[in-house]
């Protein structure tokens, strides 16, 4: 399973770097969602696809998701071999929110990808294979900032060539967090463009309980883990307000909370069913979106179908096509409506901004 971008803060390395990243406040006056016009105490939740692009098995599991599922948007790696196709067949369906999943990365052993910006003008993010690094921790050790952002700007004017305005960028394997510089050129490229950058800036309950999990998983392994106690505080989630505050104050709007770790849920007991997979992530997401915080969140999956070919690929198709079903679950849904969640897409939330007058 590829690593997501809270997977590289494990690494100390890069600890002191990211604290002016990420932060978890416990008090806000008011949330990003109230700011962008709704109601007070309401939860607003895009269910987020990465990944399209990457393969054919990604696109019709990100297709099956907008369609026939509760997924409201989705993401594309432009510089995969099926991201061209995706982007070919959105312009024959209803309007899709569809984003760009910015790569600086290209972590399969046996599919790889290179930079779209050539080696000429980008040589530190290639590697010797002459794709990108396999790594979060090699980019931030070969690449400067300003290549970062040649290759990511390279990245956005292809979805522009095609006709294709993104509705937002993210950040594939979270490379673009992984050093301020980097971060500093994806804030930048945003504004420059107009486009939203996701940055969750605001009470980041999830995002805790994303953080705290590998925390947790080590306190178990060491036999140290008792339910209930009380965790270290996570130094790099204290400065995210700060940061979220001038992201917003550029004029782009900034979420409340993120969820990234689904491609972890699996059921304890071996031999389980692609259903049992299914039915526990559904469990699993009910379960996070009673413990998120009123405020605008975007919770990440990954739809993909699972086939031979992807195995050859990746091992986490199994999890990816529990996703996918979870994302079509009639009872996930019906929890959504009940509860009076509101799904919302970035296309939206940009629009709202707008309106904005601040």
């Amino acid at each position: 399973m590829k690593k997501t971008f809270l997977r590289i803060f494990s690494n100390q390395t890069f600890v002191i770097p990211l604290l002016l990243i990420f932060a978890n406040s416990p008090v806000f006056a008011q949330t990003y969602a109230e700011k962008l016009g709704w109601p007070k105490d309401k939860k607003v939740v895009i269910f987020h696809v990465d990944d399209a692009g990457m393969s054919r098995e990604s696109n019709e599991g990100t297709f099956q998701s907008l369609e026939g599922g509760i997924a409201t948007s989705c993401s594309v790696m432009m510089p995969c071999p099926w991201a061209g196709t995706f982007m070919r067949e959105t312009k024959g369906k209803a309007p899709i929110d569809a984003g760009l999943h910015l790569v600086l990365t290209s972590e399969w052993k046996g599919y790889r990808w290179e930079p779209l910006a050539g080696k000429s003008l980008v040589p530190g993010l290639h590697d010797p294979e002459g794709s990108f690094w396999h790594t979060v921790e090699e980019v931030v050790a070969h690449a400067s900032p300003e290549e970062v952002y040649i290759e990511l700007k390279a990245q956005i004017d292809r979805s522009l060539n095609m006709g294709i305005r993104p509705t937002h960028l993210d950040s594939h394997m979270g490379t673009v967090f992984a050093h301020p510089k980097f971060l500093e050129k994806y804030i930048q490229l945003g504004v420059e463009y107009g486009i939203p950058v996701m940055f969750p800036g605001g009470n980041n309950v999830l995002l805790e309980e994303c953080q705290q999990a590998p925390v947790i998983q080590k306190l178990k392994a060491e036999g140290k883990y008792v339910e209930g106690m009380e965790l270290p505080k996570i130094e790099i989630l204290e400065q995210a307000p700060l940061l979220g505050e001038k992201i917003w104050a550029m004029g782009l709007p900034v979420l409340d909370d993120l969820h990234t770790m689904s491609g972890d849920w699996k059921p304890a007991t071996a031999g389980y069913s692609p259903k049992e997979h299914a039915d526990y992530k559904v469990a699993e997401f009910k379960r996070i979106l009673a413990k998120m915080q009123p405020g605008l969140a975007m919770v990440i999956v990954h739809s993909t179908t699972h086939n031979e070919n992807f195995d050859t690929i990746s091992g986490s198709g199994r999890s990816r096509q529990a996703d996918l079903d979870a994302m079509r679950s009639p009872d996930l849904k019906s929890y959504i409506e009940q509860n009076g969640i509101i799904l919302t897409t970035w296309r939206e939330v940009m629009e709202r901004r707008k309106n904005v007058n601040e």
